[in-house]
């Protein structure tokens, strides 16, 4: 049985987080479970998500952003409240960023340059050396965020 469609291809954050995501080489956008994935070999980033655990303590988000951080990383990233740990992939180690957090007047509110950051990490760890490498080339993080 197919899921069904969870998200809106006018959105206007998944508009803005398709011009980065797809700024990386070889990146490509499926669908899958519902939702837009982007990948390169693997999966490095979802657009939407939700949290487990009772249904009157779930949480979903729909304008959520679920990345593999660097290790490095992963502690400051659990300590702010704009994170969250998402339903299925955090076992694995991934995090979830609610896009809507900072206030109401839509995507002008998102740090794109910090959601840029976020998904250069998680490129980083599924791409493979080449396409590593070619980012590198290609300016890294910086060339593939918003102008």
């Amino acid at each position: 049985m197919a899921h069904p469609t969870m998200f809106h291809d006018a959105d206007p954050y998944l508009a803005l987080l398709r011009t980065i995501a797809l700024a990386f080489p070889e990146a490509e956008e499926v669908v899958s479970h519902g939702r837009p994935n982007f990948r390169v070999r693997k999966v490095f980033a979802v657009y939407g998500s939700g949290t487990k655990g009772p249904a009157a303590t779930r949480v979903r988000y729909d304008h959520g952003l679920v990345v593999l951080p660097e290790e490095s990383e992963r502690p400051a990233l659990v300590q702010d409240p704009r994170y969250f740990v998402p339903a299925y992939l955090a076992p694995s180690g991934w995090i979830g960023v609610d896009l809507t957090a900072r206030g109401r007047d839509g995507p002008d509110d998102v740090d794109w340059d910090e959601v840029a950051e976020l998904l250069d990490g998680s490129y980083r760890q599924v791409a493979g050396p080449r396409l590593v490498t070619r980012l590198d080339a290609e300016g890294g993080p910086a060339a593939h965020r918003r102008r």
